[in-house]
């Protein structure tokens, strides 16, 4: 069974390297093994973990590649999804794993030293009170989008290291009408279900608001 569902990440992500394999197959365990002590993925939905958490997770690298030095905050990181499957997938990319809870951060500092990933930091920390800049700021639907984005654009850095401008990219499921509203005119939605064939993803979205140095055009 486990060799079946890496089979799934690996047919998406042909490129992974068998090193790169390994480290999720490692991940996948000892997500298993916490999550007997603490809840960070739903009791219920562990035996999709495979699927609907680390797949999920690198959907991102599905439309976005970064460059070598890139920075990425992971807000509200909880168990360290997104952050840490693409950490993986992008060795050269500098993520920094944010939650305002302690315990969530012990064990997400206890994965990082396991895998030997050597491009992630922590930091137990709220969002309102982080003033570093990153280039990029991802989010597993943590938060209202809009609300996401009241406490989060002062953190985008305004110089552009890629071939698209630095910016807020958003993992969502659902109708986001409502929450995109104020940012219509220039948000990027990106269908997951163009791309997975799973059930899992047939509402699944990347929401791609890019940043300007304009504090109007965020919609405030």
């Amino acid at each position: 069974m486990q060799e079946e569902k890496i089979t799934l990440i690996s047919s998406y992500f042909p490129s992974l390297t068998s090193a790169q394999l390994n480290q999720l197959q490692i991940l996948h365990r000892l997500y298993r093994e916490w999550n007997t002590k603490i809840n960070l993925i739903s009791r219920k939905d562990i035996d999709n973990l495979y699927e609907r958490h680390i797949l999920h997770s690198l959907s991102i690298a599905r439309f976005f590649s970064f460059t070598a030095g890139t920075t990425i905050a992971d807000a509200g990181t909880g168990g360290g999804l997104p952050g840490l499957p693409l950490a993986i997938f992008f060795p050269h990319v500098r993520f920094i794993l944010i939650d305002s809870i302690q315990k969530k951060i012990r064990v997400v500092n206890d994965l990082i030293e396991k895998l030997q990933l050597s491009n992630v930091t922590t930091c137990c920390q709220r969002m309102e009170m982080i003033h570093d800049t990153f280039d990029f700021i991802t989010a597993r639907a943590v938060t209202d989008f809009s609300s996401f984005v009241k406490v989060t654009g002062k953190n985008i850095s305004p110089k552009n290291h890629n071939p698209f401008p630095n910016g807020i990219i958003y993992l969502k499921g659902g109708d986001v009408g409502k929450e995109i509203e104020p940012f219509k005119t220039r948000i990027k939605i990106y269908e997951l279900s163009t791309v997975f064939r799973e059930e899992f993803f047939q509402t699944k979205k990347i929401l791609y608001l890019p940043a300007d140095s304009s504090k109007e055009l965020w919609g405030y």
